[in-house]
C-alpha cells in the first residue's frame, strides 16, 4: 500500500541537472554589466532561487538594478542556454515507478511558466507529469504559492497524502508552510548530505531518484 497519493517535484537539482545553462548566462549577465567575477560556490546559489532576489542578494542591487541584470539573464537564458540540461540518472525511471502505483506526479518550480513548460517539455516530462507549475513573470510567486497552485491543479486535497520532492531549503519550507512532507534530495544543488536535510522537518532524504520511489511506496 503506497503512502502518498501525490508527488511534487522541484525542476532545478531534482529532475534537471540545469547548471550549465544557468551560469552561462550568469555569467553573461557578469560580463555584460561588469560585476565581480564569482566563485563556483556562490555561481551555485543562483540555481534554484528566483533571478533577480539572487542578483539583488550577491551584489548588492537595488530593485531597478537586479531587475535590469534579472532581464538580460532571462534574454540570453531562454534564446540559447535554457536546454543545456540534462536529466538525473533514474529519474524517469522512478516517477514511471511512481505512476504505476496509482501515484500522481507534479512539477513545482520557480522557473518562469514558459521557460518551465519548455525545457520540461523538451525532455519529455510533460509524458509522465500530470501538472507542471512554474512561476509569474513579475516574480512575485512564493514557492509556497507554486507547490499551492501544483495541488490544485492535481485535485488533492489531502495533504496528508501530499509529498513534495526538492533539493533545497526553499522546497522543504515551502513544504512545511502549506503542511505536506518533504522528501530531501542530496545528489542536486542545496543539500549536501542527510544532515542538511534534517535541519527542516522531512520524512527522508535520497541520494539518488529510487530512494524517492522507496521512501514514498
Amino acid at each position: 500500500m503506497r503512502n502518498f497519493d501525490a508527488v511534487i517535484f522541484d525542476l532545478d537539482g531534482t529532475l534537471l541537472d540545469t547548471s550549465e545553462g544557468i551560469f552561462r548566462s550568469v555569467c553573461h549577465v557578469i560580463d555584460t554589466l561588469g560585476l565581480p567575477k564569482l566563485s563556483d560556490d556562490v555561481m551555485r546559489t543562483f540555481i534554484g532561487p528566483p533571478i533577480q532576489k539572487s542578483f539583488a542578494r550577491i551584489y548588492g542591487m537595488s530593485g531597478e538594478d537586479s531587475a535590469r541584470a534579472a532581464g538580460l539573464f532571462r534574454d540570453r537564458y531562454k534564446e540559447t542556454d535554457l536546454l543545456l540540461a540534462k536529466p538525473y540518472d533514474g529519474i524517469f525511471e522512478a516517477i514511471r515507478e511512481l505512476k504505476g502505483a496509482g501515484v500522481k506526479t507534479a512539477v513545482a518550480t520557480y522557473k518562469r511558466q514558459d521557460y518551465a513548460e519548455k525545457i520540461l517539455n523538451h525532455f519529455g516530462f510533460d509524458k509522465v507529469c500530470d501538472v507542471m507549475c512554474g512561476s509569474d513573470f513579475e516574480g512575485v510567486l512564493s514557492k509556497r504559492d507554486i507547490i499551492e497552485n501544483a495541488i490544485n491543479g492535481l485535485g488533492i486535497y489531502d495533504r496528508s497524502k501530499i509529498v513534495m520532492v526538492g533539493d533545497s531549503d526553499n522546497d522543504a519550507i515551502g513544504a512545511e508552510e502549506i503542511d505536506v512532507a518533504f522528501i530531501g534530495v542530496t545528489y542536486g544543488f542545496g543539500f549536501e548530505s542527510a544532515k542538511d536535510v534534517n535541519g527542516y522537518r522531512n520524512i527522508g532524504s535520497a541520494q539518488d531518484p529510487s530512494q524517492i520511489v522507496r521512501i514514498v511506496l
